[in-house]
């Protein structure tokens, strides 16, 4: 297991550095699968061209950073090295990659031992639970209903990226309510997790 679970993105040159020791490989020869399915407003749009950017800016190959939205026909799987999932309304991303049955794929591409990166949304639908996500006015809004919130539970980190003082007071009630601990990343913090190794904050 290989999670590279960020905030923003791979913004600095230190996750730089990191995801590229993950891979294992010269950022020429990498084959990203990206997933931009969360993404569905103009802002959120902006953000994954951002992402795209960082990718190429490591020096990865605009032909080897394949677009995949959750529902189409997948090929050649095996093919890529990194599968990256972005931000934007983790309500949705989850719900579609349950519909999809996309869960199995990353629960397979994870345990195949190549690298997941998730952003954002992409980060905390990999927790036991997305509970955190709307218990902020402004944060993501459930415009779907969606009702079953747990996640795909690859990880018993439960994030919340973007974090802020300002998140503080909402976050620490929601702990105390609930019981459950929320692990706070700020934009341009990330949380390594590897198999057999300890959990490091990039």
């Amino acid at each position: 297991m290989k999670l590279l679970l960020t905030s923003s993105g791979i913004d600095n040159d230190k996750i730089g550095k990191e995801f590229l020791k993950l891979v294992d490989k010269p950022a020429s020869e990498i084959k990203i699968l990206f997933v931009p399915t969360a993404s569905r407003t103009e802002e959120e749009l902006y953000y994954v061209a951002e992402s795209k950017k960082e990718l190429l800016d490591l020096g990865i190959k605009k032909k080897d950073i394949v677009d995949y939205n959750l529902g189409n026909e997948l090929e050649g799987l095996d093919d890529f090295d990194v599968m990256y999932v972005c931000g934007g309304n983790t309500f949705y991303l989850l719900h579609r990659i349950r519909e999809s049955g996309f869960d199995k794929v990353i629960k397979e591409f994870v345990e195949s031992g190549k690298v997941y990166v998730g952003v954002s949304a992409g980060s905390m639908i990999m927790g036991p639970d997305i509970d955190v996500t709307g218990i902020k006015h402004g944060w993501d809004e459930n415009d779907i209903g969606l009702k079953d919130l747990t996640g795909l539970r690859i990880t018993n980190k439960r994030i919340s990226p973007h974090y802020t003082e300002d998140d503080e007071e909402v976050i620490s009630n929601f702990e105390e309510e609930t019981g459950k601990k929320v692990m706070r990343l700020v934009d341009g913090e990330t949380l390594l997790i590897e198999k057999n190794k300890g959990d490091i904050l990039i």
